[in-house]
């Protein structure tokens, strides 16, 4: 089969299926772009992406080439098999209306990560209430030892790509991240490919 290609313009998202073994390629084309990803088993949407068992199971903040994305039960969801980036984050929630309100005082509507992965998952049947965890592919999160957290510019380039292979069958959802500071005070597009499991 031939790969399938699409464009995610900046501030929106999309969804998808992917069947086991398909490679998800998530490209970032003009470098320094945040995309949010999440993922819910095709057969049991609410058993999706959970950031504390992928953190416990990997035993690391930094996921990278050979890292799992695991399930709130447990199961195996997606497997990173090639990284040319090797920095994404793993703590943070996408991005929400109530967020820019809490942490930046923004009035009025703010395109989001968790309003854009709810229309993208919507005819899939995901609902807002099963989106609980995101992997931020190439968003850059220090952690400083005494707890403090800071947000600082994508390290990835025009070009940088994570790619990842969907374990069971999947429904997924990606985003062109709408956070002003995750991406350097731009926004950019984000180009997927999926290549059909061989």
């Amino acid at each position: 089969m031939t790969p399938m290609r699409r464009r995610i313009p900046p501030q929106s998202g999309t969804g998808l299926k992917l069947a086991a073994g398909d490679l998800l390629v998530i490209i970032d084309p003009d470098g320094e772009q945040v995309a949010d990803l999440t993922c819910f088993s095709d057969d049991d949407h609410t058993d999706g992406l959970s950031s504390g068992r992928t953190i416990d199971y990997n035993e690391t903040l930094r996921l990278t080439t050979g890292n799992v994305l695991w399930s709130r039960r447990s199961r195996r969801l997606m497997t990173i098999v090639d990284d040319t980036c090797g920095v994404h984050d793993i703590l943070l929630t996408p991005c929400s209306l109530e967020m820019f309100a809490i942490l930046h005082g923004q009035q009025g509507h703010h395109p989001s990560c968790l309003e854009n992965l709810v229309v993208g998952l919507r005819p899939f049947g995901v609902e807002e209430r099963d989106i609980a965890a995101t992997l931020n592919v190439f968003m850059n999160v220090a952690v400083d030892p005494a707890g403090p957290i800071a947000v600082l510019p994508p390290l990835s380039t025009p070009g940088t790509r994570t790619v990842l292979r969907a374990e069971i069958a999947l429904v997924v959802g990606v985003t062109a991240c709408s956070a002003e500071q995750s991406n350097n005070g731009s926004f950019k597009p984000i180009d997927l490919e999926v290549i059909p499991a061989q």
